[in-house]
Parts: C-alpha cells; structure tokens; sequence
C-alpha cells in the first residue's frame, strides 16, 4: 500500500493542481473536474483491466535499441477518506511476449496513469492555472488548460534516485470536458532541471477515454494510453501503457457449516 504521495514513475508519483484569479466559470469548470476525481476515486476499487507496457530502450539516435513487452490483469485499490488515501496498484502479470537482456536497464513507469489526481482538492493549492480556451478535437468541444507547481509546496510528484526521492516540479497542460468535468488527456513535463541527481527530461502525455460499466448511472473517464519518455545523462527510455478491457471487479464468497457428524451419531446411540 502507498499513499496518493507515493505514485511511482521510476519510482515516479504524481503532481497537483491550484487556482490562480481566473475567471469564474473557468473555476467552476476546474471545482467540477475536482468532484468528477475524487467521484473517480469512489469508483476505481470496482474497477480491473487489462495491461499492455511497451518498454523501449533508445539509442542516441531516438531510435529502440532494446524492447520488452508485458500483459498484465490490472487494478487500483483504495483505501481511506478523500482526505487522505492509499493508493495500491496490482499487476498481475497475463503474458510476456517479449524480454530485453538481462544486463538491460529498463524504465518502470508505474502511476502516469493516474496523473489527473493532479486535480483532486487535496492538491489544487500547489499549482499555478492559467488558460481556458476551448479546443475541437476529433469532433469534442474541449477546454484547455496550463498548469504550472508552485516550488516548496506540496507534490504527490517525486523521482526516486539511488533510494532516495526528490520532488518533481511538473508543468503542462490539460484538456476538459466543459459538459461533464472531466479530464480528457494530460502533457506534463519537467521544468526545474534535475541533472545534479541525474535526470535529463521527463515527459508523459496520458489520453482518457469514457467507460460505462454496469451498475454506473454514468460514464467515466478512463486512461487509454500512458506515454512516458525519461532522458538521463546516459540513457533514454520510453514506455508506452495500454489499457483495455475494463470490467467490475466482483469477489463471490460462499460460507458454508461443516455438518458435525459425531454429535449425529451419538444422538441415534
């Protein structure tokens, strides 16, 4: 278990988000994109998918030099208020079509996909926003947003580096839907360099996707695909998340009474 400040990228976690003087309909688009996550979170325990990672190694060239991909039954656990949670992510690992050597070093991006908690209440205060003009993409009437970390104040975004964590300040911008509040793809990267503890770049561009579920008086928006791209002073990564397949996740118990045999019997006697 791990709290929402604990998200990992490489070890990577998440950022937050605040309100700078904007206008007030753009800051009841942001207050309701704030109530469709922290509805999201109420929802995300009920919730399994499938995996894909791509995890590409690039040479100076851009180019994969080395690949791995995996399948996994995905799902997020949550526990405690809106105040404070714990995040859990499971991966159960389906398949494995492809593996880089073993003397490979290969990026773990876990968490991205959840990059829109930069949104909840919890953390709206640590970011600057600016913006709210609209978008038409692929036909979807969308309302954009900037956002920028306030240095010094809270940040659920950290890499961690020879097991130690240092913050991450992220900038970048977000898309929403102005009908229903919620966030339809994230571009965030870093803005403070990072080269004394070794990191170059880092940049993620997360894609979200409505699902309707069973039992759901609405839909959700769900990532899609979770691109993530680290730069250090020696080598490049790029890892590419897929989700699919969203389902409820049920658990049927059944309890039963052994039947006691030895008291039947001396009853006949």
């Amino acid at each position: 278990m791990r709290t929402v400040s604990k998200l990992l990228l490489l070890m990577l976690l998440l950022s937050g988000i605040s309100l700078a003087a904007l206008p007030s309909n753009t800051e009841a688009l942001l207050d309701s994109a704030s109530k469709q996550i922290s509805a999201y979170l109420e929802q995300i325990s009920d919730v399994r998918c499938t995996e894909h990672v791509a995890q590409y190694k690039l040479g100076k060239n851009g180019k994969p030099q080395f690949s791995e991909e995996s399948t996994f039954d995905y799902l997020v656990l949550m526990d405690g208020s809106s105040d404070q949670f714990m995040l859990n992510e499971s991966r159960l690992q389906q398949a494995q079509s492809h593996k880089a050597p073993k003397n490979v070093s290969m990026l773990v991006s876990n968490g991205f996909s959840d990059l829109f908690l930069i949104f909840h209440p919890y953390y709206r205060n640590s970011f600057n926003f600016e913006g709210g003009q609209e978008e038409t993409i692929d036909g979807q009437r969308l309302v954009v947003f900037r956002f920028t970390h306030i240095p010094g104040t809270r940040t659920p975004a950290a890499v961690a580096v020879r097991g130690r964590e240092f913050p991450l300040e992220l900038t970048g911008q977000a898309w929403i839907d102005p009908v229903t509040g919620m966030v339809a793809r994230i571009q965030a990267e870093v803005f403070k360099n990072m080269e004394d503890v070794g990191l170059r770049d880092l940049k993620a561009d997360i894609v979200y996707s409505p699902v309707q579920l069973p039992g759901w008086k609405q839909a959700y928006r769900f990532p899609a695909v979770a691109t993530v791209e680290v730069e250090t002073l020696r080598q490049h990564w790029r890892n590419v998340h897929r989700f699919t397949n969203y389902q409820r996740f049920t658990v049927d118990t059944e309890v039963s009474v052994a039947k006691d045999t030895k008291s039947k019997d001396s009853d006949k006697q």
